[in-house]
Formats: C-alpha cells, structure tokens, sequence
C-alpha cells in the first residue's frame, strides 16, 4: 500500500521555479462522516495523482460500519486520502483526507499534525454524523469550515437551518458545494484559508 507520512506536506513543500519564490506549503484535513465524500474532494481537486488507501467493503464490516443512507457505497478509505493544489501566490495545499468510520479514528491525531485548517464535509441525509468532526476541530481550536456536499437527490437544506442542527458559532464559515466539481471544491479550500488568516489576524 502507498504511504506518505502526514506531515510530509509541511516541511517538504515544492522547490522555488527558476528565478521565482519559493511556494508557501500549508496542510489541510478534509474530514467527516462515513461516505460524505473526501476521497471525491481530493480526488476532483489533486493536480497530482492522489494517493488513495481505500478497500473494498465486505461482510466483515456488517454490524461495525453504519452504511444507512449510502448503500451503494463499496469502498471505504482505511488510512487517508492525499492530493496537492497550488493556488493563486504560490499556496500549495496539502490535502490529506481522513477516514471516516469509528473504528479508524484513532488515526486522526496524527493527521491532523500540522494542520493549517480543515474542511468538514456534511450530508444532510446524515448530519449527525458530522458532529464529531466538528467537536474535533474545535477541541484542537484548529479552524475550520462546514461544506454540505449537495448530493443528487438530497434534499436541499436552507444553510442557516444546517447551522443550527449542527450547533456552530457564527464565526464557522458554513457553505453549500458539489466535491465532484472542482471548481466547488476549490472554492471550499479558498474558504479554508480566508477563514485561518481572519482568526489569525484576530489572535493578533
């Protein structure tokens, strides 16, 4: 299985292009619940092949993993995701992707090690289960955002409505996406870091 350490983003970032500065490397977690649609993120997003740790699901996770809601879904990532994309001013992100199910939790300390920010992806079919995402981030005060990822026939939530019923402070930017279009998923990571640089202007 391919494998990159977690922290590997932030102290390798890619070399300078001849005559030019040297890019700035952040690291970012896409996280969430089971079946929400990070390793889709990564994927759409990655200007690099990504690397992927997914298997396939079998009868052994029956009872374990909670498959209500996507059960067309037959993978799942054991490990992470990983992609990369440089944005405008020489930003590279580094984009790892945890696991969603319980049992491989225990994995998201160490992701989240150098982390600039994260992304939480929510479904409104399952918001629930983004609630530990959420408490996550802000135990570690790592910022963060919401993005519900608007899947086909979901139905649509106003975003205040989502706001309430996962009990987030007005300052948690909260934004309504489609992680299959990158354009959508790009805006999310834009957000991402609008978002760090006002806390951080604010801590100031």
């Amino acid at each position: 299985m391919d494998y990159v350490h977690s922290d590997a983003a932030v102290r390798d970032p890619a070399p300078a292009p001849a005559g030019g500065r040297r890019p700035i490397a952040a690291k970012i977690l896409v996280a969430g619940g089971f079946g929400v649609g990070k390793t889709t993120m990564v994927g759409s997003i990655s200007e690099i092949r990504p690397l992927r740790t997914e298997e396939v699901l079998t009868d052994r996770s029956v009872g374990v993993d909670d498959t209500s809601g996507v059960d067309g879904k037959i993978s799942t990532t054991v490990a992470m995701d990983f992609g990369r994309i440089t944005l405008p001013d020489d930003l590279v992100l580094y984009l790892f992707g945890t696991p969603g199910q319980h049992r491989f939790w225990f994995m998201w300390d160490e992701l989240a090690l150098g982390a600039l920010g994260a992304v939480v992806l929510a479904d409104v079919r399952r918001l629930a289960d983004s609630f530990a995402a959420v408490d996550y981030f802000e135990d570690r005060r790592t910022p963060f955002v919401v993005a519900v990822n608007c899947f086909d026939g979901a139905e649509r939530k106003d975003p205040e409505d989502v706001r309430i019923a996962l009990d987030l402070e007005d300052r948690v930017p909260l934004l309504m996406c489609d992680v299959r279009d990158r354009e959508s998923a790009k805006r999310v990571l834009i957000t991402v870091v609008e978002h760090v640089l006002a806390q951080t202007a604010a801590r100031s």
